[in-house]
């Protein structure tokens, strides 16, 4: 069992190019699917927006990054992360879960979502934006 804990940047309509960057100057593979592709928003402005992405070079560097929609909330340097916390199986996902919501506001429950089995989002005790999920392999772009 593996459980790793990934920055996850969060940008308005920049994931895109920001991805594009970091992979220029890490390496590696780069990995996105859009909100259309996820079959996660009515909002058609928002459908080319990146809803998740992730770069991870062989060196070990890693980081993901999303496009914030239109209908949420966000200021540059305000709701600039998540910590993302990622793992193999549902169990371990689930265990970790059941310990960082104590205290926490839950902001999306720990369901199956269209990328992973395993999903939830939730601010911890101290404010801090928590996003957990089983890891899967994304659309290669």
């Amino acid at each position: 069992m593996s459980v790793q804990a990934v920055t996850h940047l969060n940008f308005q309509g920049q994931a895109r190019a920001a991805l594009a960057f970091y992979q220029r100057v890490f390496g590696g593979q780069l990995m996105q699917f859009t909100y259309q592709d996820a079959g996660r928003t009515a909002n058609e402005a928002d459908l080319n927006l990146i809803a998740w992405g992730q770069v991870e070079a062989p060196n070990g560097f890693r980081i993901m990054a999303f496009d914030v929609t239109g209908d949420m909330p966000w200021q540059p340097g305000e709701n600039a992360f998540y910590v993302s916390l990622r793992g193999d199986t549902q169990q371990e996902i689930k265990a970790l879960w059941d310990k960082l919501v104590d205290g926490a506001a839950i902001v999306q429950g720990l369901a199956p979502s269209s990328w992973s089995p395993m999903y939830g989002m939730l601010k911890d005790r101290f404010g801090i934006a928590w996003v957990v999920d089983v890891v899967e392999h994304a659309h290669v772009g």
